[in-house]
């Protein structure tokens, strides 16, 4: 059914996730414009209904419409933005002159800004202090959503009737938003597990067994849950979609982007030859230092996601970074605090 009040969505990127969230939405407004860094990527959507480059084999309505230029999508009813991560300021910075402040803006990124360690919604904030916001997370591999799939998700605002309104837009049986008021959770949620996932496949590359694959994610809830904590989010955001919900799919699905990177390195690849072959973002390789520097201003301890950082970026030996983990002190468990 189509939307009564909505005519027009745009959506700022037009990788796997956009094109999927671009299905959802074509079937409950007359037309959804989304823009793409890549002009073959335009050329492709509008020509063929289609984005092999992203999301392929599967077919899109002719009333999805792509552009290479961000003005028009400006001026759509409803925003929803889902460029990678460390794109959004500048996607912003671009929408912003022709932006209304009237506009609902719906962020769908995961990650961390890495020279500010900014929250998606921080940048936002920045450059459209006026937008109405809300923030879409959760588990949801795109090529499921794109098939139709049962998906379930975390809408979070802290304007309930905008989530009221954008509940009407957004949600379907197959695609089901859940609201929240907890915004700043539901980022910290989405950006960490894409870290703990790729310690997640590292232990699985090295062989290391479903027992450390569980007590990666759970002690990664943990790092997940303080950090969240520490930056005003609440502690039973973490238990939900955008936590928990998120974390055991990222974690688990051999779809995973950021799990397959942690076992390619796991198995003794170089991370610059896994990157090289892929065109799609993991975004947990440039969010794991933004987190440890994040943690670090708040006074959160976050051994996983500092030893997953040094493996990254310091060129830590892998199995000498698992073993300094291993050989932490033992301490109580908890989900809260600041230190491990």
């Amino acid at each position: 059914m189509k939307s009564a009040t909505m005519q027009r969505i745009g959506i700022v990127g037009a990788g796997a996730w956009g094109t999927a969230l671009a299905l959802v939405l074509q079937r409950k407004v007359p037309e959804v414009l989304i823009w793409a860094y890549e002009r073959e990527v335009v050329q492709a959507i509008n020509r063929e209904h289609a984005n092999a480059l992203y999301l392929p084999g599967v077919a899109l309505d002719p009333a999805i419409r792509a552009e290479s230029e961000l003005a028009p999508v400006a001026e759509a009813d409803l925003v929803l933005l889902a460029t990678p991560a460390q794109h959004l300021r500048a996607c912003v910075a671009t929408l912003a002159p022709r932006f209304s402040a009237h506009v609902p803006l719906v962020i769908c990124t995961k990650g961390i800004e890495q020279q500010t360690a900014a929250l998606m919604s921080e940048i936002v904030a920045e450059r459209l202090p006026q937008a109405p916001l809300a923030v879409l997370s959760g588990p949801s591999f795109a090529s499921e959503v794109a098939a139709g799939l049962p998906t379930a998700l975390t809408l979070a605002t802290c304007d309930h009737a905008l989530g009221a309104r954008l509940l009407g837009v957004l949600g379907s049986p197959q695609f089901r938003p859940y609201l929240s008021d907890d915004p700043t959770g539901a980022e910290i949620g989405g950006a960490v597990k894409n870290v703990i996932a790729i310690a997640c496949g590292i232990v699985t590359g090295r062989r290391l067994g479903d027992n450390a694959r569980a007590a990666l994610i759970t002690r990664g809830l943990a790092e997940m849950a303080r950090l969240g904590l520490a930056k005003g989010a609440k502690a039973e955001t973490f238990m939900g979609l955008s936590g928990l919900g998120d974390l055991s799919l990222t974690c688990n699905g051999a779809q995973s982007r950021n799990f397959s990177l942690g076992q390619a390195l796991g198995e003794g690849r170089r991370l610059a030859d896994v990157l090289a072959e892929r065109r799609s973002v993991a975004e947990g390789v440039t969010t794991a230092p933004s987190v440890v520097e994040l943690a670090r201003r708040l006074g959160v301890d976050m051994p996983i996601s500092r030893a997953v950082t040094h493996v990254l970026y310091e060129g830590a030996a892998i199995d000498a970074t698992i073993e300094r983990l291993l050989a932490r002190p033992f301490k109580s468990e908890r989900l809260s605090g600041t230190g491990e």
